[in-house]
């Protein structure tokens, strides 16, 4: 009989809060239910109900979810989301996305979620994701631990069976919901549910059991994987860990193409298709030395320079022709698109004197810009300036410019005219420029 044995065995060393991701169906309620019978767990334990609203009867079930909480003793929580599906995106997908952000910002440090995915749930990821044509990251499936925002997010059911839930279930008399969608056809998890594995299941009745192998089997060779391609990053990154030296990467194509998908992992995008890592290799990668070749992927900006591979944020519309004002006393500036300036005080940079009492604003390049810096001689135009600094072009654009009474005073996280530059020991503000967008 499944047993709280299940559920603990699953759990990091340390845990804090106990989200139990709980949708009033049948599995969730079982994992509820057993972790609401170990009083160690009271104090710590939630129930959290994620309302997409998506369907009519969402509100009367987050209502069943906060009775049976309560009847558990069992502190319980109502989070409702915005799941639409951004273009391109299955509602699924969507809903799933949303759900996950919500717990996600739950949680602190050691907290974790429990999730009630069951054998059953595990198989029908691992068909869906062949079907798809998957990698073996994607034929691992759903893990039995991950991160989830600041703390984990654990699926303790994962090796257990449907029908072990189900005797449990009858077994304690619980009541649960049944969701009326789940029995229609239209997407593709219900389908492969509802007509096509009980067909497979007639030949091969262990196969819940089998598949749950293969997925264990395919995450340890993705591990292995992603131990080998992070060592290789190692040695082909730029100085910027960003970055990836062109002509040190691996000569055979299938060890290029898993390191460029570990390295877009790196800069927080998510997988990318056989076809995207294709072209990147075909369009950038290998495109002739003197070509400036970009493609755009989830929002970034995958480019090449001076034989690095980069990504960068697709940079958004915050230039203007005219300028901004940095009002007094501010200690950041937005300048819209996520784009902020900020000024802090330190040994070296503009003197605070000279900043204070001055009308200080924000342009953008515009051509011909010159700059004296401290020690050297002659005015330089910024365009040799970045040439030297090996700026890569798409940022000289974009990098702004301060200017105290009209008069070019700095390049943020770049440079310091000398005019403006504090004295030994003469109090002063730096400037650097952010980009908060995630991409």
């Amino acid at each position: 009989m499944l047993s709280f044995q299940a559920v603990s065995s699953a759990l990091p060393e340390r845990v804090g809060r106990l989200y139990v991701a709980y949708s009033g169906g049948v599995d969730s309620h079982v994992l509820l239910h057993l972790c609401a019978r170990q009083p160690d767990w009271q104090a710590k334990l939630c129930g959290v109900y994620v309302d997409h609203r998506l369907q009519a009867e969402s509100t009367a079930w987050g209502t069943h979810c906060r009775r049976q909480c309560e009847a558990l003793g069992v502190e319980f929580l109502l989070l409702t989301v915005d799941a639409s599906a951004a273009p391109g995106e299955s509602p699924e997908a969507a809903a799933r996305r949303a759900r996950y952000a919500a717990l996600a910002d739950l949680l602190d440090r050691d907290d974790v979620v429990l999730a009630a995915q069951h054998r059953e749930d595990q198989l029908e990821t691992v068909l869906l994701q062949l079907f798809r044509g998957a990698g073996v990251a994607g034929l691992a499936a759903m893990p039995r631990i991950s991160p989830l925002g600041r703390g984990s997010l654990v699926r303790p059911l994962l090796k257990v069976g449907k029908a072990e839930v189900l005797v449990y279930a009858r077994q304690q008399g619980l009541v649960w919901i049944e969701d009326p969608s789940n029995a229609t056809n239209d997407f593709d998890r219900n389908f492969l549910r509802n007509q096509v594995l009980p067909l497979l299941k007639q030949r091969w009745p262990g196969l819940d059991k089998t598949v749950a192998r293969s997925a264990e089997l395919c995450g340890e060779a993705a591990e292995c994987l992603d131990e080998w391609a992070e060592a290789q990053l190692a040695a082909v990154s730029g100085l910027d860990r960003g970055e990836l030296a062109i002509d040190q990467l691996p000569v055979a194509a299938s060890r290029r193409r898993l390191l460029i998908r570990q390295w877009l992992a790196r800069n927080g995008l998510r997988p990318p298709s056989r076809a995207i890592t294709e072209a990147i290799l075909a369009q950038v990668v290998d495109a002739r030395g003197d070509a400036n070749p970009q493609l755009c992927y989830q929002g970034a900006l995958i480019r090449r320079y001076r034989k690095r591979l980069v990504c960068v944020p697709a940079y958004p519309a915050v230039r203007t022709h005219g300028e901004v004002v940095w009002p007094d006393n501010a200690q950041q500036i937005e300048l819209g698109g996520g784009c902020r300036l900020s000024k802090e005080v330190s040994v070296d940079g503009i003197a605070q004197a000279l900043w204070d009492r001055a009308s200080v604003t924000v342009r953008f390049r515009r051509g011909g810009e010159k700059l004296k810096l401290p020690g050297r001689g002659g005015r330089h135009s910024l365009k040799k300036l970045y040439q030297a600094a090996g700026t890569p072009p798409w940022e000289r654009e974009w990098r702004p410019l301060i200017y105290l009474d009209g008069s070019l005073a700095a390049v943020a996280g770049l440079w310091v005219a000398e005019w403006v530059s504090g004295s030994k020991n003469e109090p002063c503000y730096r400037v650097s420029w952010q980009f908060r967008q995630s991409v």
